[in-house]
C-alpha cells in the first residue's frame, strides 16, 4: 500500500533511506535498543497467514531492524499457569528461543495482571494467605524457568484506574497495595539482573495515571523494594495522542525517581482505511514517541507491538480501526516508519538533544525452540 504524501513531516520519504533501519538508528542515538514484539506462528492474529511467515521472519530476525522482542501473548499467567501448579512454557519459549538465536534482548511480560489471567486464579475466593502463596509460587517457577535470558519482567501490568487509583482485581480486592510489594519483592529475589518494571497504558501524559504510576515507584522504594522502570505502553491514537512535550515532560517524571523508562507496546491506530491524511497523523504521532524517547536520558528504548498489520490486535479490539504498526499487509512500510527514523536522527521539534551513553549486556535466551 503507497500514498502519494507531500505533507511536511513526511518531506523525509524523499530521503535514501533504503537501508536505513531502526534498531541501527537507535543504537546510534543512544536507545538500548528499537524492538517488535511477536506472538506464536498459527495463533491467534497470525492464524491464517501463514504465506506471509518467510518475509515476516526475515524482517522480525534482522538485527539492524530489531534488538529487541516480547512475547505478545505466551508468557502470561493464561498460558505459563492454567491450572494450579501446572506450568506450561511452550509458547513463551518460542519468543525466548527467537530472542536466542537472534542475539536479541528479550523483555518479558507479564508475571502478575488482571486480564488474561487463568480462570482459577480469578474464580476462587481467596484467603490473604492463599493468595500469596498463588503469587510467590506463580513468579517463582516463571520467573525461575527464564532466569537469566530476560533483559526486563513487567513484574505487575496495569494495575491503576484511569483516575490513578488502584483497579479492583483479585490481587488488589485481596491484598491491597501488598500484592504490588509481594511481587517485587518476589521477583527481585527470584532474578537480581533482570529489570523489574512497572507497565500500564496511559502513561505518556502528566496527569493523574502517571502521578498514580510515581505513587507506586515510591511505594515501593520506601520499603526498600527494588523496582527499576516504568513501561509506558503507548497504545495510541493517531490524532488525538499526547504531543512532544507532554511525552517529555512525563518521561522525565519518571526518570527523576531514578528508574529507567521505555516505550512498551507502541502503536498507533487509525479509523480504516488507511489514507494520506490518517497516515501522516500516525507519522507524527510515531515521530513524536520515539522522538521524546531519544530525548530523554531515562528512556532506554522503544517497542512496538508487533511490526506486521495483520498480526495486530487492534481490529479485533477497536472495530473499524487498524494499520497501527509500521509494515502494511503487502510488506512496504508506513510512511511513520521513515518518520521514526528521522526521530532518532534527531530532527524532531525545536528540542535539543543531548548526547546519551547507555549500556546493556545482551542477555540472551536459551535456543529452546526454532521456527
Amino acid at each position: 500500500m503507497r500514498f502519494s504524501i507531500v505533507t511536511p513531516v513526511l518531506a523525509v520519504l524523499s530521503l535514501p533511506l533504503a537501508t536505513a533501519q531502526l534498531n541501527w538508528h537507535a543504537k546510534k542515538a543512544g536507545l538500548k535498543y528499537f524492538g517488535a514484539a511477536t506472538d506464536s506462528p498459527g495463533q491467534r492474529e497470525r492464524a491464517g497467514f501463514e504465506t506471509a511467515y518467510p518475509q515476516y521472519d526475515t524482517i522480525q530476525r534482522d538485527k539492524d531492524e530489531f534488538g529487541q522482542t516480547t512475547a505478545t501473548n505466551g508468557q502470561k499467567w493464561l498460558f505459563t499457569e492454567p491450572e494450579r501448579g501446572v506450568f506450561n512454557f511452550t509458547e513463551g519459549d518460542v519468543v525466548a528461543s527467537l530472542a536466542g538465536k537472534n542475539g536479541q534482548l528479550l523483555r518479558c511480560h507479564t508475571l502478575v495482571w488482571h486480564s488474561q489471567l487463568a480462570p482459577w486464579v480469578e474464580e476462587t475466593e481467596w484467603t490473604p494467605e492463599e493468595l500469596r502463596s498463588v503469587i510467590v509460587e506463580h513468579i517463582t517457577h516463571v520467573m525461575g524457568h527464564y532466569k537469566g535470558q530476560c533483559y526486563a519482567w513487567d513484574v505487575v501490568n496495569e494495575a491503576l484506574n484511569e483516575d490513578g487509583t488502584y483497579r479492583e482485581s483479585v490481587f488488589y480486592n485481596v491484598l491491597g497495595e501488598e500484592f504490588l510489594k509481594l511481587a517485587f519483592t518476589t521477583a527481585a529475589e527470584m532474578d537480581p539482573e533482570a529489570k523489574l518494571y512497572y507497565n500500564d497504558y496511559n502513561l505518556e501524559s502528566p496527569g493523574l495515571k502517571s502521578e498514580g504510576a510515581i505513587r507506586i515507584v515510591k511505594l515501593l522504594q520506601e520499603a526498600g523494594i527494588r523496582i527499576d522502570g516504568v513501561g509506558m505502553q503507548a497504545h495510541l491514537v493517531a490524532g488525538s495522542a499526547p504531543t512532544l512535550d507532554q511525552q517529555i515532560a512525563v518521561m522525565q517524571s519518571y526518570g527523576a525517581l531514578g528508574v529507567e523508562v521505555a516505550l512498551t507496546e507502541l502503536d498507533v491506530r487509525v479509523e480504516m482505511p488507511a489514507n494520506e491524511t490518517n497516515m501522516a497523523w500516525q507519522a507524527e504521532v510515531y515521530k513524536n514517541s520515539v522522538g521524546a524517547c531519544v530525548q530523554v536520558p531515562a528512556c532506554v528504548g522503544v517497542t512496538i507491538w508487533d511490526f506486521y498489520d495483520p498480526f495486530s490486535w487492534v481490529p479485533a479490539v477497536f472495530p473499524g480501526e487498524g494499520a497501527a504498526l509500521l509494515w502494511f499487509n503487502d510488506f512496504t512500510k508506513h510512511p511513520a516508519y521513515y518518520a521514526a527514523i528521522e526521530a532518532m536522527k534527531n530532527k524532531t521539534g525545536g528540542h535539543a538533544c543531548k548526547p546519551k551513553r547507555r549500556t546493556v549486556e545482551s542477555r540472551r535466551s536459551h535456543p529452546l525452540y526454532t521456527i
